[in-house]
């Protein structure tokens, strides 16, 4: 079995050393390290997923904040947070349902159900939607007004009702941490195919003869036009070279040995060349809740030119980079700022930078920063493993992936007695 403290201590510090590459990579690694986390938690008879939550929770928060501009990271803590409230509440509702399934299928005891009335429908409602708490099944029937008890059999079958009730108890432990774990292998199913599901739709959206215009490098976009390229698609690409680190130029290569006709432009000559474009098609590093985007830095500068020039601007994005918190949250750290040695260099400018004379600070200042971001009103689609969405319903998208008890990850603390 393996040290899960290590395993998270390791993956903390490819997180703060930026060794992973890609949302993707991040998010799919994210997922399987909980999932591990899950696989281990030992979980008690009551409450089963108050534990998995604060087993998650403990490790989430350290991951957040390890690297707080990686979003994914947080997007799929919340993703395995809100898997387990909802298996938790699919098992409990099915108890609920089967113990009063169980008390009106017995006809030999009429008069006893009369004295003993079952469940009603609106018990099993409250108690199923009391999430808060995350309940078991003794938690629920605990909460159950008297008057809606369940029936008690005779003494005699007093032993085997008992030792039934340890059985179930134990079943379903075991079935919530089964549920999960398949659950969150179905995300990390999901997160490995997000390309793939993103790509078949490119015959959609890319017509014949068309000119479509992108900026950086993005694996998403590179097999969205790989995708509309083997349906015969003829089109041409545009691809700003996405300064200062040069992506455009590695996407521009990848795309020309695919046998797509691509041009190379600067990323000055965008408002000069988008007149001739017929849609923009980009990557996202994370779409916000309130449907913008936070975008390889120039990205913005492409929206407004596309806007200007009523140019279609469609953002691709899997799913694992749908965040559920708005740009305004101080949770949210738009933006990190890379090496000034990208733009210049410092034997060239060493005098510029000098700290050493005596002025008390240097007369030329560098900012590299890594992100923009795009306001939903300059984005016209958003295009998801789950199909193309208009900006406006991308909260709605978002909320199916995440609970509201969720949005801000931290650990239950405990006060002393």
């Amino acid at each position: 079995m393996p040290d899960m403290q290590g395993l998270v201590n390791e993956f903390l510090i490819k997180l703060k050393k930026r060794k992973m590459e890609g949302s993707q990579a991040t998010a799919k690694q994210t997922a399987e390290l909980l999932r591990a986390v899950i696989s281990q938690q030992r979980v008690p008879y009551s409450n089963q997923s108050a534990a998995l939550i604060d087993a998650v929770k403990s490790v989430g928060e350290l991951l957040i904040s390890a690297n707080p501009i990686e979003l994914a990271v947080g997007n799929i803590v919340r993703r395995v947070l809100h898997i387990i409230r909802e298996e938790d509440l699919s098992l409990t509702t099915a108890a609920m349902a089967g113990l009063n399934l169980s008390s009106v299928s017995d006809d030999d005891d009429d008069a006893e159900h009369d004295d003993h009335p079952v469940l009603s429908a609106a018990a099993v409602a409250a108690a199923a939607r009391s999430t808060l708490r995350p309940p078991s099944l003794q938690t629920l029937l605990e909460d159950v007004p008297d008057g809606t008890a369940i029936p008690r059999t005779s003494s005699s079958g007093g032993d085997s009702e008992g030792k039934s009730k340890s059985a179930d108890k134990s079943s379903r432990t075991r079935k919530l941490k089964h549920d999960v774990i398949e659950a969150v292998n179905e995300l990390i199913q999901d997160i490995n195919t997000c390309h793939e599901q993103i790509a078949e739709q490119a015959v959609e959206h890319i017509h014949q003869n068309e000119v479509i215009l992108t900026l950086g490098s993005s694996r998403t976009v590179l097999e969205f036009l790989c995708a509309a390229k083997e349906k015969k698609r003829s089109f041409r690409v545009f691809v700003a070279e996405g300064a200062p680190r040069y992506q455009g130029h590695l996407l521009a290569k990848e795309l020309v040995s695919r046998g797509l006709q691509t041009t190379l432009i600067t990323d000055s000559a965008v408002f000069a060349m988008i007149s001739r474009v017929n849609m923009v098609i980009v990557g996202a590093h994370a779409v916000m809740a309130n449907g913008g985007v936070i975008a390889p830095v120039g990205l913005n500068m492409v929206a407004l030119a596309a806007q200007r020039h009523a140019v279609p601007f469609v953002v691709l994005a899997g799913s694992h980079k749908l965040c559920p918190l708005y740009p305004h949250n101080p949770e949210v750290l738009l933006n990190e700022l890379r090496s000034p040695s990208e733009l210049l260099d410092f034997g060239e400018f060493s005098e510029c930078m000098d700290f050493g004379n005596g002025a008390g600070s240097p007369l030329l200042h560098v900012v590299n920063p890594t992100f923009d971001y795009v306001p939903p009103k300059l984005v016209s689609l958003f295009i998801t493993d789950t199909g193309g969405h208009n900006p406006s319903y991308m909260y709605r998208l978002i909320a199916d992936y995440y609970s509201a008890d969720d949005l801000v990850v931290q650990r239950r603390t405990t006060t002393g007695s």
